[in-house]
């Protein structure tokens, strides 16, 4: 079991449920260290004072909020612990919404929520059934590392989940990075829809991090001293000149059918005409006696 961030309690009217946070997610990234070349010696970041020079413990360093440059308010732990905040040690549902409105954008981090205790069995499994049945999200507001963040109430296997959101006033305008306006016919568009419906899947557990595979075998390679693996081979995309959209796209669509293992209606007529014409020219050879037959059968072993 994951082991517990943080503790609290999800209110929900008058209505509170214990609760466990827990992480939804793990990085599986191979991280790397900084180190001298030429003796490996490993480097190191470290906090430095500077006014007088020393490196400090991390038990010598609090916050502060700078207001100039050369006025700093200083803020202990034990000051932020004690704010008057309602949802310092909860998770207060403060309304709900249709999931299809909720801005992918705005999606951070997930959380796994398990009732703490058997007191709070019940009204957990009875806000997960009402989230259920009503196809809502919950909206909530919390308190976490210092600061009020705005969460989602979701579903996953009879578990909850919190997802942390930005808040609206974080999110940046796309407006400037929109092209301006594009000469598009029907029938690119037609053909876009059908190269998704050709690439839609309902499984996404056998992607993996090839990356990470690769990186795997060069730091295998190098710890046993053998040669490392051979480049992948990169495809040749030329994207200097002007792009046949249309073309690009019948050719990505016919790509994805046969990666799927389906028959293309076209290339099958086109392919069958020259295949008649051979069976036709070697029909006279099956007649042929069984010596000659043998003789060929012996001079081709």
């Amino acid at each position: 079991m994951p082991a517990t961030v943080w503790s609290g309690a999800i209110s929900f009217g008058l209505v509170t449920i214990p609760v466990r946070v827990s992480s939804a997610t793990e990085n599986r990234s191979i991280a790397f260290h900084q180190y001298h070349l030429e003796d490996m010696g490993r480097i190191r970041t470290r906090k430095v004072c500077e006014i007088d020079g020393e490196t400090l413990s991390q038990d010598e360093i609090g916050k502060g909020y700078e207001l100039t440059k050369d006025e700093v308010v200083p803020v202990t732990d034990a000051e932020l612990d004690q704010m008057p905040l309602p949802t310092a040690k909860a998770i207060e549902i403060v309304a709900f919404v249709d999931r299809e409105s909720i801005d992918p954008v705005r999606i951070a981090d997930s959380y796994y929520l398990s009732a703490d205790g058997a007191v709070a069995a019940k009204p957990y499994v009875l806000l997960r059934r009402a989230l259920e049945r009503n196809s809502k999200a919950a909206i909530a507001k919390f308190a976490w590392h210092d600061r009020e963040r705005l969460g989602l109430l979701s579903i996953r296997d009879n578990a909850l989940v919190l997802h942390s959101m930005k808040w609206p006033d974080e999110v940046r305008s796309p407006n400037e990075l929109a092209p301006g306006a594009v000469d598009l016919n029907e029938d690119e568009i037609e053909r876009a829809i059908e190269l998704m419906d050709s690439m839609t899947t309902d499984d996404l557990s056998g992607y993996r991090d090839l990356y990470r595979d690769a990186l795997e075998e060069v730091i295998e390679a190098k710890r046993e001293g053998e040669e490392l693996p051979e480049p992948a081979a990169k495809e040749n995309k030329d994207t200097g000149g002007v792009v046949d959209l249309m073309a690009a796209l019948n050719a990505s669509v016919q790509r994805a059918k046969e990666s799927r293992g389906e028959a293309n209606e076209d290339a099958t007529v086109h392919e069958m005409k020259p295949r008649k014409k051979t069976a036709a020219k070697k029909a006279p050879a099956k007649k042929t006696t069984g010596k000659k037959a043998a003789g060929r059968k012996s001079r081709s072993a």
